[in-house]
């Protein structure tokens, strides 16, 4: 699993204002069009779909015809994860594209999302309460719909979540070339516990400046191939129960 964002220097996300910032720039943007081509599946969180209406598909035509040729859909497979339920059939989450998309959320509010979405994404619904154990969200997504590469792409809670829950390959860290200095404007990641600490430091494996900003690529797990370097490799078939999306210990938070 690779976990991809960008952030200013002092490890904001966005800025407090409803407008997107912009942290990254067009050629850093084009490597994680590639990054997603490669995936078998997007993932955001519900508040990232809330805020910035994603579309998350691929943009380049080249790379949607390739994975065509390769029998996939022009587009990676969609996922998002909510504790409230609250999303907006309207979103171009539901609205863009031909993938599958699915939405994971606490079994108690399955059947409402599902009324709610109708035929636009499959509705998942994993434990009790108001966590979605990240875990069993990963072992779901490669025992029983097959996806082998995951990617995701924010927001900071659900970085937080799959981070401190040890369940990430290879972290993308872009830094963009500026500070944002808000107090209320969304960080990198929350407050906790992560396993990456002075006595386990994380594997820097390749730093890389694209432009006006920098690319820090982390190889959090054994599972992380340190050989790939984005290459042409695309996702080849795989059958559902065959490859989990990830592994590690288990770890439980609300999910936006």
């Amino acid at each position: 699993m690779t976990l991809s964002c960008a952030m200013s220097i002092d490890g904001y996300l966005d800025s407090e204002l409803p407008q997107r910032l912009a942290m990254s720039n067009a050629a850093d943007l084009d490597r994680v069009d590639d990054v997603r081509a490669r995936s078998d599946a997007i993932m955001v969180g519900a508040s990232t779909v809330r805020r910035d209406d994603p579309r998350l598909l691929v943009r380049d035509t080249a790379r949607r015809a390739r994975r065509l040729s390769l029998g996939h859909a022009e587009s990676p497979a969609k996922v998002t994860v909510t504790a409230s339920g609250d999303l907006s059939a309207d979103a171009a989450f539901f609205t863009t594209g031909e993938s599958t998309r699915l939405v994971y959320c606490p079994t108690d509010r399955a059947p409402q999302l599902r009324a709610r979405l109708g035929g636009l994404a499959t509705v998942v619904g994993l434990g009790d309460g108001d966590c979605v154990v990240m875990a069993d969200l990963l072992d779901d997504l490669g025992e029983r719909q097959g996806i082998r590469r995951l990617m995701v792409e924010g927001g900071g809670r659900v970085l937080t979540q799959f981070l401190q829950a040890d369940l990430v390959d290879e972290l993308h860290l872009v830094v963009a070339p500026f500070f944002v200095g808000e107090p209320g404007a969304p960080r990198a990641v929350g407050p906790g516990r992560f396993p990456w600490t002075p006595s386990r430091r994380a594997h820097l494996a390749d730093t890389r400046q694209i432009g006006d900003v920098v690319l820090l690529r982390y190889a959090l797990s054994d599972r992380c191939d340190l050989g790939d370097d984005g290459g042409d490799a695309l996702p080849g078939p795989v059958p559902p129960g065959s490859v989990p999306a990830g592994g590690g210990p288990a770890g439980a938070a609300p999910g936006p």
